[in-house]
């Protein structure tokens, strides 16, 4: 199993990572963690934070602070590893793109006690085989720092925790190009924190963007075409972090208040309301989820444990929605 490069002595490495995550500097008491059938163990995971639907049954899920990706099957609650990730890379957030076969995954980049040149970094990886077809570097150094990402018809987009920006990456034949970052105006764009952009999602056409934000609580809608952004008024959701967007709900985890809940938003996403929050025993930190016909699948971080964190295993918890 490969491991990261991550300072584990750096204190303030973890602090940032941890707001990053959209955790705060604050003590978290543990959730209890009750054996149960719906709990997929990822075997020797060291951590874990992302997770993406393959199709089916299929889901992929990351090993935060190593980089690796196991691949699991939700019906026979069985998962292995998938990809032995180089050393150094981080796996946060990530999402598979069926129609070319591909998995975007989010790896962090810039922390205070890395390197001075450190950028944004984003990992493009092939689902058949394993296999990195790309690896991107995002904005200047020690500015950015990728946290998710969603795949729309032209590519993928992910949100940078440190810059009000997004990073977009387009598909075009099945080959990921070139990047670029588009700038975010409105109050998306607003710092009340360090930290800003978490969670992101799409409608399936890609006309719109959601953006999670850690910092505010908030959600807000942005425009891919030019940045501008608006708050989706009435949810509030304090300790954001992963989002998914399903018709007009939206599924969003609260990591330090180990819930998640469904928010309906109005047809023009201008507004919406918490209409269900759901907690599970099982949930301990819980960071970003997936929904897969009646089920919530959704990824134990357990950052109550440290950062990085010392669980004994790290699983991926079912939930009926």
């Amino acid at each position: 199993m490969s491991r990261s490069a991550f300072p584990r002595s750096s204190v303030r490495a973890t602090v940032l990572v941890a707001a990053t995550l959209g955790l705060g500097a604050a003590t978290v008491a543990p959730a209890a963690a009750h054996p149960h059938d719906d709990v997929i163990v990822l075997p020797g995971a060291t951590s874990a934070e992302g997770i993406a639907h393959g199709g089916g049954d299929t889901f992929y899920a990351g090993d935060l602070f190593a980089g690796d990706i196991f691949r699991g099957d939700l019906g026979r609650r069985t998962a292995e590893l998938f990809i032995d990730a180089p050393d150094g890379r981080m796996a946060i957030g990530m999402f598979a793109d069926l129609r070319h076969d591909l998995l975007f995954v989010a790896g962090g980049g810039a922390f205070p006690g890395g390197p001075s040149t450190s950028r944004g970094l984003g990992y493009v990886y092939d689902l058949c085989t394993g296999n990195t077809v790309a690896a991107y570097e995002f904005g200047d150094p020690g500015t950015s720092f990728v946290n998710d990402v969603t795949v729309t018809p032209d590519g993928a987009w992910f949100t940078d925790s440190l810059e009000p920006r997004l990073h977009f990456v387009p598909v075009r034949h099945g080959e990921p190009g070139t990047a670029r970052t588009l700038e975010l105006t409105g109050p998306a764009a607003e710092r009340p924190t360090d930290i800003s952009l978490n969670g992101i999602a799409a409608t399936p056409d890609g006309d719109t963007l959601i953006v999670a934000h850690s910092g505010t609580g908030r959600v807000y809608t942005v425009d891919p075409g030019t940045g501008a952004s608006a708050e989706i008024a009435g949810v509030d959701v304090p300790s954001v972090d992963g989002i998914q967007l399903e018709g007009h709900d939206l599924w969003a985890v609260q990591n330090q208040l180990n819930q998640v809940v469904r928010a309906r938003l109005s047809p023009d996403l201008t507004s919406g309301s918490v209409e269900e929050t759901i907690t599970d025993d099982d949930f301990q930190i819980p960071t970003t989820l997936i929904v897969v016909d009646d089920d919530l699948a959704v990824v134990n971080a357990k950052f109550d444990t440290g950062i990085p964190p010392t669980a004994d295993r790290y699983e991926v918890v079912l939930v009926e929605r």
